[in-house]
């Protein structure tokens, strides 16, 4: 993928990853639209940037996500990369009854959003030159968090949907996979100070290097994820899992 003279949109882009990385692909030299529901989050983002767009979109909605596509064309028609990044997480009691409208949420933004949206821009990315879409994932589609069952279970879906992706648009779009770790962001209550979790510019700044890769490679890996995200090529996802999970538990008083 080019780093630069690209105009990109990014999902989920007034805030975390997302807004950090359309900061730094702006600082390139691209063109780049956030989009995401909240219009006055994503002014934040945008300010004093020239060539930096706002778009409002909820990826819930699958007429929402059809009606962003076609505003989207109508005023950058020059769109040719798509950063799949908008998402939630929500803590979940698997061992009781209880009200799912969590877990749908969940399967609606994470999975569904990114679906819809590859799909409504599709026919636009691969009559592009340098075209290319950008999934992002997570540690824990490879090593669940046993308290986000559905977060996990929708990051790991992307994984096994953007390897079918990859696929099908060899040599016509490229399909690039980034899975962070866990990073200081507002993704959590309290997540953007936990103790343990990579600063959000250490690991913006290390994606970028990693883009800026010739060949870009097919996954994006920071260093700190791959305790998670070769754990069971390595023979220890017991260990992972465990590691993982113990802390979490204890936490949340489990």
């Amino acid at each position: 993928m080019k780093t630069q003279g690209n105009t990109i949109l990014i999902t989920g882009g007034g805030s975390g990853i997302g807004e950090a990385l359309a900061q730094r692909f702006h600082d390139a030299g691209n063109t780049v639209i956030v989009a995401g529901r909240r219009r006055a989050a994503l002014e934040r983002a945008i300010a004093g940037r020239a060539n930096m767009h706002a778009i409002e979109l909820d990826v819930e909605s699958a007429d929402g996500v059809a009606d962003f596509a076609r505003r989207l064309l109508a005023e950058y028609p020059a769109v040719n990369v798509l950063i799949n990044n908008a998402g939630i997480m929500r803590f979940e009691a698997l061992d009781q009854a209880r009200d799912l409208s969590d877990a749908e949420a969940t399967i609606a933004t994470n999975l569904l959003g990114p679906i819809r949206l590859i799909d409504a821009l599709i026919d636009h990315l691969v009559a592009q030159p340098d075209a290319a879409i950008v999934n992002l994932t997570s540690g824990l589609a490879f090593v669940p968090l046993v308290t986000t069952p559905t977060y996990n279970a929708t990051k790991a879906a992307i994984h096994s949907y953007t390897i079918s992706l990859r696929k099908v648009l060899q040599g016509r779009v490229e399909v690039i996979e980034l899975t962070p770790p866990a990073v200081q962001t507002g993704l959590t209550p309290g997540q953007e100070t936990r103790p343990g979790y990579l600063p959000l510019d250490e690991f913006a700044d290390e994606v970028m290097t990693l883009f800026a890769q010739v060949p870009t490679p097919p996954e994006i890996l920071v260093k700190r994820v791959g305790f998670l995200r070769h754990a069971e090529a390595e023979g220890r996802f017991d260990q992972a899992l465990g590691q993982l999970n113990t802390p979490a538990t204890e936490t949340r008083g489990g």
